[in-house]
């Protein structure tokens, strides 16, 4: 064989453990693995069982000192807890953790730990061990206080003196897409509002700052004294926030004072409600001019209105005369007639033009021969612009063909979870009023974008409107005074009758059930 061809082979050194005599790789310890662990325990300082509390009425652990997180079984949450229960940890480097299966009604959790750590001289060592952990229950505070019958420590009284619920079903909507009732313990529906229970000042001042942002509204504070401690000196208080929402809604009509008409740019002081929200926008149906009124400046002089939604008349309008435009708004004269009797006519000039044609129908109020009790329509009816009243003032647009006809909605609400006052005694007609205030505000959402833009819709199959579509369907029928409508049913609907695309609609996460082999399908 040619020398050159030789190829060297390296060959690993050997010794012998010093203490078994094993023939191990050379270490700085001069030592076997097994002799080095019967030697030197990395784990030590290290509890192999540890105690988590678990509240049982809230479904939560206790992170320490007084946290209580959110956590799933064998979730990164509850590990990351689990692990801050060791000490002596930090003396160690981890480098792997996971949970070892264990049946759920155990009451045990078990991780499997893998450690690194440098013993003697330059030698890292590395053990694998368990840890468990018994789940111990413990009430938290808040469970505490409700299995105490102390189930709140403030509250937010909302109330609004009107005759309707319209204005809180719509607050309920806003509440429900920003998640705003999160933090209360029990809601408690009355019949002129709402009260949310809380077990902590701060989640009633957030409530209260929610609603300043979405309402006008005006608010008081009380607060009681529970009890004392005259050692420490503390006290135990029960607070109280009352808010008071302004009682003009959507589709009021209303009569300014002079001074407030001037500080709204001298608007009409026979002012439409267009819009509620943080501030209330009124315009002139006649010019299409509107302005903002601040919950601020509305509290200074209070107003009621002149005549609300439930005084709604449904009128057929026969011609209309198309003028300028202002803004958003086409501004026109339209001859009307009441839709149960068309021997008399009205002319009343809009702001809807864009929206009306010959041989629609809308909703609108007449103030011809009528009689208010009211001191800024007196002072209106005795000052220089009593010739500026019209007869009849025309509020949106109706479509009473179509709704016959509509008897389902693809489209559905959600609610919250409230519990009824048990000292108030709801007759049927109660009960009827509510149901039709109920269907007038879903009719809101169908025929206003903007409104509807604020809330979340969800998908429904064929959502029956039940007694109150049958209701607001009578409602049609039959106006305010009891009359018949003289209209054909066999009349076609209406061609720009709203509705609702399926596609901006979203899905109800809670009726979609899926099973285990289901929701392992979806994953794969």
């Amino acid at each position: 064989m040619d020398s050159y061809g030789y190829i060297p082979q390296a060959t690993e050194q050997r010794i012998l453990c010093a203490s078994c005599g094993t023939a191990v790789a050379p270490n700085a310890a001069n030592m076997c693995v097994d002799c080095i662990r019967s030697q030197v325990d990395i784990t030590e300082g290290i509890p192999k069982q540890a105690t988590v509390h678990f509240c049982k009425g809230c479904d939560r652990y206790l992170q320490p000192p007084n946290v209580w997180v959110k956590a799933e079984l064998e979730s990164r949450e509850l590990l990351s807890l689990c692990l801050r229960k060791l000490k002596g940890l930090n003396k160690v480097r981890l480098v792997d953790a996971g949970f070892i299966w264990t049946e759920p009604h155990s009451r045990r959790i078990k991780v499997k730990l893998s450690i690194q750590k440098e013993v003697f001289a330059s030698a890292i060592l590395q053990q694998v061990f368990v840890v468990e952990y018994i789940v111990a229950n413990q009430y938290c505070e808040e469970c505490t206080r409700v299995d105490a019958q102390l189930t709140w420590k403030a509250v937010v009284q909302v109330r609004q003196k009107v005759a309707h619920k319209r204005t809180f079903l719509w607050l309920e909507q806003l509440i429900l897409k920003h998640n705003a009732h999160k933090d209360t313990t029990n809601i408690k529906e009355f019949r002129d509002g709402l009260d949310f229970y809380y077990v902590q000042r701060s989640h009633a001042l957030k409530m209260v700052e929610f609603l300043q942002s979405v309402m006008p509204m005006r608010m008081k504070t009380s607060e009681q004294l529970i009890s004392t401690d005259t050692h420490t000196g503390s006290s135990d208080y029960k607070f109280t926030f009352s808010v008071e929402l302004v009682p003009i809604c959507k589709d009021d009509l209303v009569v300014l004072s002079t001074k407030m008409a001037r500080t709204l740019s001298n608007i009409n002081p026979l002012a439409l409600c267009i819009r509620v929200s943080n501030a209330i926008t009124f315009i002139d149906p006649t010019t299409g001019r509107h302005s903002d009124l601040r919950a601020q400046n509305y509290w200074e002089a209070p107003f009621p209105a002149l005549v609300e939604n439930k005084d709604l008349i449904e009128f057929y309008i026969i011609d209309v005369q198309y003028e300028g435009q202002v803004g958003k708004y086409q501004l026109a004269t339209c001859e009307v007639a009441r839709s149960n009797d068309l021997s008399t006519t009205y002319f009343a000039r809009t702001h809807l033009g864009f929206i009306l044609n010959p041989g629609d129908h809308c909703k609108g109020y007449i103030l011809a021969n009528a009689n208010f009790n009211n001191d800024n329509f007196d002072t209106l009816e005795m000052g220089t612009r009593r010739g500026t009243i019209p007869d009849v003032v025309l509020v949106r647009k109706s479509y009473p063909n179509a709704r016959k006809r509509q008897r389902t909605r693809n489209w559905k609400l959600k609610n919250m979870v409230k519990e009824e006052d048990l000292d108030a005694h709801r007759t049927k007609a109660d009960k009827a009023r509510a149901e039709q205030d109920y269907e007038i505000f879903l009719r809101d959402v169908e025929e206003d974008p903007e409104l509807r833009g604020m809330l979340n819709l969800y998908k429904g199959s064929g959502v029956v409107g039940g007694a109150a579509a049958a209701g607001a369907n009578n409602g049609d029928d039959m106006d305010e005074d009891g009359d018949a409508d003289m209209e054909d049913d066999d009349e076609d609907p209406e061609e720009d009758f709203p509705e609702i695309d399926i596609d901006d609609l979203l899905d109800d996460m809670e009726q979609m059930q899926l099973g285990d082999d289901e929701i392992a399908e979806s994953y794969e």
